[in-house]
């Protein structure tokens, strides 16, 4: 199992990431995506909404983020599920299925910053927290490619999205 954060998983870790679940490697990977680079200094991340800003984007963030679930799926994933540290007991029911899952699986966590949300007017962490509640949508029969998470938050949609058998190469 590999825990780490959106920058761990989707830049630093990127290649790995998609070549694993290309191979589908019997792994267990956890993203916690906070949208930024919150433990280095607030720069910008792979998932950070377009438009928001970060201490290496202070007038918006230009580029389009990466839709985690549609990489994953992309790549090869087995298993694709995104639930936010709000809905506990989806989250951990999710957890329980992956660990069942034989080849790559990904749950992604959505877990507001704590120390950079008032770059973006979003109050606090805990009126971040709320948003996330009142924006937070089930859905998983959503398209994959309507799961982007873009600056204005209008819904946030979670679930477990992929369940499928793949051959595993290693593991």
């Amino acid at each position: 199992t590999v825990v780490g954060g959106d920058g761990d998983i989707l830049a630093i870790g990127g290649n790995h990431f998609i070549h694993a679940a290309r191979r589908n490697d019997d792994i267990n990977v956890i993203i916690v995506n906070n949208f930024i680079y919150g433990m280095t200094g607030g720069q910008y991340s792979p998932t950070t909404p377009k438009g928001a800003k970060t201490t290496t984007s202070p007038y918006g963030h230009f580029e389009n983020p990466f839709n985690v679930p549609l990489l994953a799926y992309a790549a090869g994933a087995s298993y694709v599920a995104r639930w936010s540290v709000l809905h506990q007991n989806e989250l951990y029911q999710a957890l329980l299925d992956m660990f069942k899952v034989k080849g790559f699986a990904v749950v992604e966590v959505l877990s507001p910053c704590i120390i950079y949300t008032d770059r973006n007017a979003m109050g606090d962490a805990v009126d971040l927290m709320k948003i996330i509640r009142e924006k937070s949508v089930v859905d998983h029969t959503a398209s994959l490619s309507d799961l982007d998470i873009d600056f204005s938050m209008k819904k946030i949609i979670l679930g477990n999205f992929v369940k499928r058998e793949r051959p595993v190469s290693y593991g």
